[in-house]
């Protein structure tokens, strides 16, 4: 089974995502070679970690390291902002930015050490929170809708508030990725946050 790690986002945040993914595309109206592949607003998420794909006998392995992650405090994370990977020359991605509280890069950096020993590569890089709203063809986009994403660059499209991330299964499929929530974990109790 092919794994990640992740925060689901609220259904008004996915609102406001669905509602910007559905203009950009309606923008879009130069040669298909250019149409960057949107991700379905249902499948959009926060990725703590993409495991990958994973033996069954590693799976009770890898549910009970994620059992033992935890934080003082819950998450804070605030979206906005647009942006492109790795520039808005030839983009590979279009995403949204996140401002997050400080324990969520601890979070992440303690699901990576727990769940290395199973088989998943350790990140080399910083932990960097993210929504990934378009996969770009070939690092191209039409000029209408790069300059559109960086007129919203600063755009506010809500808040989350959690303790607890999710073991998401995803299945590739000709129609795309498809989720399932396998488990969901618990990283602090009382829903404290750094700020009570």
């Amino acid at each position: 089974m092919r794994l990640f790690v992740g925060l689901e986002i609220p259904s008004a945040v996915r609102t406001n995502f669905a509602a910007l993914m559905t203009d950009l595309r309606a923008l879009d109206t130069e040669s298909s070679a250019k149409k960057p592949s949107w991700t379905r607003p249902e499948n959009l998420h926060v990725t703590l970690k993409f495991i990958g794909n994973v033996a069954p006998d590693k799976f009770d392995g890898i549910r009970a390291a994620l059992a033992g992650v935890r934080s003082e405090w819950s998450v804070e994370l605030r979206f906005g902002g647009l942006g492109f990977f790795p520039d808005a020359k030839r983009p590979r991605f279009v995403w949204a930015g996140i401002a997050a509280s400080q324990n969520l890069g601890a979070i992440a950096a303690d699901i990576d050490r727990g769940v290395a020993e199973f088989g998943a590569p350790n990140e080399q890089r910083a932990f960097t929170p993210h929504l990934t709203l378009a996969r770009c063809q070939h690092g191209a986009i039409s000029s209408r809708l790069r300059t559109t994403i960086q007129k919203d660059a600063a755009r506010d499209f809500g808040e989350l508030r959690t303790n607890e991330f999710h073991l998401i299964e995803s299945k590739l499929k000709s129609s795309g990725a498809e989720y399932t929530t396998l488990q969901s974990f618990v990283f602090c109790g009382g829903g404290l946050t750094a700020h009570e």
